[in-house]
């Protein structure tokens, strides 16, 4: 097998069923493993979200406190909405 293929990928030239067979499980297994490892993509996301900011922050300051401001005044304005709904 080449190193330099992704573990999803099946390579090819593989004459031998069993070998075959094994090589299409390990590639279904690591697409289910990266699929499914919600942790670590929710990790990747909010890194690359992170650093978007980052950048807007400094190109652009103003954005970026506008970008504060109505995000918190829409977190406040649901949770005032969910309390109140609790509260009826």
């Amino acid at each position: 097998m080449s190193s330099e293929l992704p573990d999803t990928v099946v390579p090819s030239g593989i004459s031998d069923p069993v070998q075959l067979a094994r090589a299409e499980l390990k590639a279904a297994l690591a697409a289910i493993e990266i699929k499914a490892n919600y942790p670590r993509r929710i990790k990747d996301a909010s890194g690359r979200i992170a650093a978007k900011a980052r950048t807007i922050a400094e190109k652009k300051p103003v954005v970026a406190l506008t970008g504060i401001v109505v995000g918190s005044a829409a977190v406040g304005s649901a949770v005032w909405g969910i309390a109140r709904a609790i509260s009826r």
